[in-house]
């Protein structure tokens, strides 16, 4: 079951991997942000929505071969950072620069 049942039933797939993942970084944020500031009650949300949007990314059809690994690799670093034990030893940093990194791509897209 999906949080985001308005993307799911069709808009996420009229996205490119720039919006989408740049959408799913932005939830990703805010995650980073409420755990930093010991908000549970604001990240446990958001760790759901960027999962959410993670894996609606990993079943678009669109992606396939080195694409699908990098989201399914993307989305293994960012639960290990989040609510694991952070074995790739990720910084905040490092997950904002990744993701806004789409974000740009995105928005210079357009």
């Amino acid at each position: 079951m999906t949080l985001h049942r308005d993307l799911a039933a069709g808009r996420w797939w009229t996205l490119t991997l720039a919006e989408q993942m740049g959408n799913a970084g932005s939830e990703v944020g805010r995650a980073i942000r409420a755990k930093a500031a010991g908000q549970p009650d604001r990240f446990e949300p958001a760790v759901a929505r960027a999962l959410d949007l993670l894996d609606l990314t990993l079943q678009d059809r669109r992606w396939s071969g080195p694409r699908l690994r990098e989201i399914a690799r993307a989305r293994e670093v960012v639960c290990d950072f989040l609510v694991g034990e952070n074995e790739y030893r990720t910084t905040s940093e490092s997950l904002d620069a990744y993701f806004t990194a789409f974000a740009y791509a995105a928005r210079r897209d357009r």
